[in-house]
């Protein structure tokens, strides 16, 4: 069974800093571009950054002058760097991943998310 698993949410005051980690875990045959997303109440899934295999990364215009992403393949971990945080960045952040997986002499690649871990900038 293949899994994601956020952690590092929680509750901070604006201008403070958080880093998200996101462990993949299972029967990867290969994990591939991994993302992060996030969604706020009353609002769409808003796509924050994504990091390809090679290390290619993006980060969405909004959050781009303060936030960044990076992975370690060997730990198959990635991480969301957060600095400057305001009101406007509490939501619930989400994992995503493109992970293959060996199903006999073949191959299977889906995106797999992770449960969420809830962010909340409050004075």
């Amino acid at each position: 069974q293949v899994q994601l698993v956020e952690s590092g949410g929680g509750l901070v005051q604006p201008g403070s800093s958080l880093r998200l980690s996101c462990a993949a875990s299972g029967r990867i045959f290969s994990l591939n571009a991994m993302a992060w997303f996030r969604q706020a109440p009353g609002k769409q899934r808003e796509f924050i950054a994504s990091i390809t295999g090679g290390g290619d990364t993006s980060v969405a215009d909004s959050v781009k002058d303060r936030f960044s992403i990076s992975r370690e393949n060997a730990k198959k971990m990635m991480y969301l760097q957060m600095d400057k945080l305001g009101y406007d960045d509490t939501a619930v952040y989400y994992c995503n991943a493109r992970i293959s997986t060996l199903q006999g002499l073949d191959t299977t690649t889906a995106d797999y998310w992770g449960q969420g871990t809830q962010v909340t900038v409050s004075s």
